[in-house]
Formats: C-alpha cells, sequence, structure tokens
C-alpha cells in the first residue's frame, strides 16, 4: 500500500471513528474541523509562481504557512525566503507536493499550479484529511470536475475555488447581482462576458530545460514532449521567463494542459453571469461558435502541430441559458460583463460598473443589506478569509465546487465547440453531450502513466 492510500485510509478511519464515538485523537482534531477559538489554521502551498504567491501572501493574516512546494527550485526558494521574513518562521521546502500531503499539521493546502495538475493534487489532499484551496479554473475536463465533487462529498472536506471576483473587487460583481436580483434592468434578456483574445506565437524550438526545472515532473498527468523555448523573455506580470514556451506563464496557451481565454478570464466572468441568473446548479442547452480563429490547423479536434500555441486567439460564441436568456462570450470589446434586460443595462468588471441604472442608484438605491444578501452573509475582506472562515464552521465557501463546474462546463464546451467545428448541444440533467459521440471524447482524459489519481 502506497503512503498516500495508507493516509487516506487513516483518514476515513478517524472519520469513521468520530462517527461512532465522537472521540479523536488530539493530531487528528483540527484536521477534522475542531478548533478552539483562537486557533490559527497551518497551511502549506503547492505551486508558487505568480498567483501561488498571490493567495499565500492574501492568506497570511488568517494562517500559518509550514511548507511549500513547486518544481521549479528557484521558484521555491526565493518563496520561502519571502514567507520567512514575513511571518518569522522558515517553511518547509518540497519538489513532491506529497511529501505535503503526508504531514498531519498541516490542515489546509493551496493548490497554483498549472490546470493540469489540479484534480489530481486536490483530489489526493481531500483524500489526506486536507481541506483545499484551488486556483480556477478547477479542472482540464468536465469528468474531472464530476470527480471532485464526488471526493468532497466523500470526504466531506472544505473546497474553494479561488473566484475571487466573489468576494473582492470592491463588491462591484456583487453589486452588479443584486441589481439584477433587485429588477433594476427588468427581465434579464442577454448576456455579454468579455474576456479578450491571446495572441500567436511563432515557431517554438526544442531547447535545454532549465537547470532549476524537474520538467517531467511539470508535466505530470500531461502527455511527455519536450520542453520549448524563444530567448526572449515575459515582463511585467508573469515576468522572469520565456515570452515564448510551453511551460510557466505561457502554460495557458495550449489545451494540453489549460483552455486559453476561455477557462482563464472566462472562469472568472462566466462564474459571475451564471450567478446572477440563478444557473449555479444547471447549465446551458446549445453552444454555438458563431466566428472564431484557431492559430493552428486541427483535425478531429486535436492540433496537428505541436511547436506552436493552440488555444483560440479570437472568438465569438452563443451559449443558450435557462429561461431564454442569450449569452455571449467573446474576446471584443472591454473586458467585463455587460447585463441587458427589458428596462436597461449596464456594465461590470474589476475596475467599474456603469450605465443609466448604475446612476439611477444616487435616487433610488438598493434596500439595505442587499450585497450581503447575495452574499449570504458578512462581507469578508479577502477569498482567503472566507476560506478560513469555512475551515472552522465546516461550511462550504463562498466559491463551491458544484456552482464552479456547473459554470466551467460552458467554457469547457465553448472550447470543444471549436475545436470540432460545430455547435454543441448539452444535457444539463446527464451532463452529457447529446447526439454526438466524438464530442462526448472530449469531457475526459487519461493521465499519463505514473500520474494517476492515487485513489
Amino acid at each position: 500500500m502506497s503512503d498516500h492510500r495508507q493516509t487516506r485510509r487513516r483518514f476515513l478511519i478517524d472519520v469513521s471513528a468520530v462517527g461512532a464515538a465522537g472521540i479523536i485523537l488530539p493530531s487528528a482534531n483540527r484536521a477534522l474541523g475542531h478548533w478552539a477559538p483562537n486557533d490559527r489554521p497551518v497551511f502549506a502551498t503547492i505551486g508558487l509562481r505568480n498567483q501561488g504567491w498571490a493567495i499565500t501572501q492574501k492568506s497570511m493574516k488568517f494562517a500559518d504557512f509550514a511548507a511549500l512546494a513547486d518544481v521549479d527550485s528557484k521558484v521555491l526558494g526565493a518563496n520561502v525566503e519571502k514567507i520567512e521574513k514575513r511571518q518569522g518562521k522558515k517553511p518547509d521546502a518540497y519538489k513532491d507536493y506529497r511529501r505535503i500531503l503526508e504531514r498531519e499539521d498541516i490542515n489546509a493546502v493551496m493548490i497554483a499550479t498549472p490546470d493540469h495538475w489540479h484534480t489530481k493534487i486536490a483530489v489526493e489532499a481531500m483524500y489526506a484529511g486536507k481541506d483545499v484551496y484551488c486556483e480556477k479554473p478547477l479542472t482540464l475536463t468536465i469528468s474531472e470536475g464530476k470527480l471532485i465533487e464526488k471526493v468532497v462529498k466523500e470526504t466531506g472536506r472544505v473546497f474553494q475555488v479561488g473566484t475571487m471576483q466573489r468576494t473582492e473587487s470592491g463588491h462591484r460583481f456583487l453589486q452588479a447581482i443584486a441589481m439584477v436580483r433587485a429588477g433594476r434592468i427588468g427581465t434579464v434578456k442577454k448576456v455579454t462576458c468579455g474576456i479578450n483574445g491571446m495572441r500567436t506565437s511563432p515557431v517554438i524550438p526544442v531547447t535545454t530545460v532549465p537547470a532549476e526545472l524537474d520538467w517531467d515532473f511539470w508535466l505530470g498527468p500531461a502527455a511527455k514532449v519536450p520542453y520549448r523555448a524563444l530567448p526572449e523573455m515575459r515582463t511585467g506580470y508573469g515576468g522572469g521567463v520565456p515570452l515564448y514556451s510551453n511551460c510557466h506563464y505561457a502554460f495557458r496557451n495550449w489545451h494540453e494542459y489549460s483552455g486559453g481565454k476561455l477557462t482563464d478570464w472566462g472562469a472568472h466572468h462566466v462564474d459571475i453571469a451564471c450567478w446572477a441568473l440563478g444557473a449555479g446548479d444547471t447549465g446551458p442547452s446549445k453552444v454555438t461558435p458563431l466566428e472564431y480563429t484557431l492559430p493552428v490547423k486541427y483535425k478531429d479536434g486535436h492540433p496537428v502541430v505541436h511547436d506552436q500555441y493552440n488555444a483560440a486567439t479570437e472568438f465569438s460564441l452563443r451559449v443558450d441559458m435557462p429561461n431564454d436568456v442569450e449569452m455571449i462570450i467573446t474576446s471584443k470589446g472591454d473586458n467585463g460583463i455587460l447585463f441587458e434586460g427589458t428596462k436597461g443595462r449596464f456594465f461590470v468588471n474589476r475596475g467599474r460598473i456603469s450605465g443609466k441604472p448604475v446612476e439611477d442608484l444616487k435616487e433610488n438605491p438598493l434596500p439595505g443589506g442587499a450585497i450581503e444578501e447575495v452574499y449570504g452573509g458578512k462581507l469578508p475582506s479577502n477569498h482567503s478569509e472566507n476560506f478560513v472562515d469555512s475551515i472552522k464552521s465546516r461550511k462550504q465557501p463562498i466559491s463551491d465546487v458544484w456552482s464552479h463546474n456547473r459554470m466551467l462546463e460552458i467554457c469547457h464546451l465553448s472550447n470543444i465547440a471549436m475545436r470540432l467545428d460545430r455547435a454543441i448541444s448539452w444535457d444539463p440533467i446527464k451532463r452529457e453531450i447529446i447526439g454526438d459521440n466524438q464530442a462526448n471524447a472530449f469531457l475526459a482524459r487519461e493521465n499519463r502513466q505514473g500520474f494517476e489519481i492515487e485513489m
């Protein structure tokens, strides 16, 4: 029996013992959600570049960090130093995340790896008795989302998805939802999610793997392929890595590891749109690509070349939502969400909320507590505070896996529709594509041998 399976077995035995006798050992106490009033949870972060550091530093007000893991030794070392300076105690450092899951003193993990790693780590963490905060998009496929839902239910772990627009951005998105619910634009007829496009790449040659990077472990569940990069370096956010590569910041441009803008910004704005429409437990009936550009040639839904970015660069898709609402997901126009109804329209993004219905709030404000009612309680300072509060209460956070997967299905289906160059009809009850076996084959993927999910 592997170490991980032993850990899972111990965890399930502990849960059973609690149910039978109401008594657990002190070492398992906090991991099962039993807290003294002044306890601070002990966290670990897996995947540290960019968002990994962002969610870690946001959480340090509420939790102590005992360990970090990353397959890039340079990134790992730099973050160990930053956290030691911030909290006055040096976290342990690992290349292999499984060493973190073996530790009984760690209550929760924060996962900010590339998307193709999310499900394996999250599932194994829950079976190891850890609560989970995982960056968006949660999954690479729709089947992965179903698996995560199953494991959350089986283990009773608290699971927060990193769609922080639900708690942050000045609560503008919560205000937008409150306005829709209050009927300030009448009956919603159309919602447009502007999520920007992506750049194409030149041919990216095979080159030497950086000495600090374990490339095989970075690939993990994905197929084994050579490392590719050009010398030009990225600057600004995500800087310090090759501008063009099949690794690091550029992973979002490849279907092997992510889903382009559809699962990047789409995971944010489609989420808010679905929440406003009350579609958090349902899905679309159809996804139709109106116009789009794939940067390389495809055959049977798969790219025929492997040395250039392959996610859609420009796109416009129509999604048929419940109650005859039309959703448009587009790379054109402003990044944000435009709500249109029978009595008006308004726009919201992270920087502003604007339009006549917003201006009308000066004379006719929303009722007191309307935004808190959308949220379901007192507003937190950030997404991490909501996660920690949920760990202590044992209630699922504001960005739960079920509503996240429902909206992310729209993003995944959009990519499938573009890759196959046809509309996709969806059964939101069975959660499968209707009458299209080829398209249904894209709902799942096999992990590479040696990187299967430990169940």
